[in-house]
């Protein structure tokens, strides 16, 4: 599409500045530029368990937007961050059916969270990575790479420290799956993500 960059996912990490809200990095596909832009817990939340793919045993607000667009014959093409003022970004999410096609306006978590459940590529508009995108260099990649090491969580937050690692460690593949079903019943997914690595490595 003309005036507009695609975007991949490179993680999610927890908002030091902001409690309670997270920033998802955006990259470019093509290019070194990242957009840092900061949603909601519960966004946040929403897309990391899709990409993690944990099935919540309910759910979520943008899985029923999924079940009424596959009901209703409509996919998702593709979602635009189209604009951005005041700080502000705004997104268009851009479906269709055999008949009509249709631009939704979303915010910007919303509308990552539904792109991830529909395979759905990311675009931003050349005038808002112009704006609000970082360029990183092979330094600042450098440095970056060497922080996340020296923490212990990778670009995600879900990267294990080793204390957590040894103690999932001690537990039995049957208790493990035991505490796994316990929290995804619970909705923490965060600890779900790191039962299901353990056991993946067993596996």
């Amino acid at each position: 599409m003309d005036n507009t960059i695609e975007l991949e996912i490179l993680g999610l990490s927890s908002n030091s500045a902001q409690s309670g809200s997270f920033t998802l990095i955006l990259g470019e596909s093509e290019g070194k530029r990242k957009l840092p832009i900061v949603i909601g817990m519960f966004e946040a939340q929403a897309i990391a368990i899709e990409i993690e793919k944990i099935i919540p045993n309910r759910p979520m607000t943008h899985d029923l937007f999924k079940s009424f667009a596959s009901n209703f014959q409509f996919s998702v093409d593709h979602i635009l961050i189209s604009d951005m003022r005041e700080g502000v970004f705004y997104a268009k999410i851009m479906c269709h059916s055999s008949f009509k096609k249709v631009e939704i306006d979303a915010r910007p978590s919303d509308a990552i969270a539904i792109a991830v459940r529909f395979d759905a590529p990311i675009f931003c508009a050349s005038s808002v990575m112009a704006e609000a995108a970082i360029e990183f260099t092979e330094e600042d990649e450098k440095r970056e790479q060497e922080a996340s090491a020296a923490t212990g969580s990778g670009k995600s937050g879900r990267e294990k420290t080793k204390s957590q690692e040894a103690s999932l460690k001690d537990f039995s593949l049957d208790k493990l799956n035991q505490m796994l079903e316990k929290a995804i019943s619970n909705e923490d997914y965060e600890k779900a993500a790191r039962l299901r690595d353990e056991i993946n490595r067993r596996n």
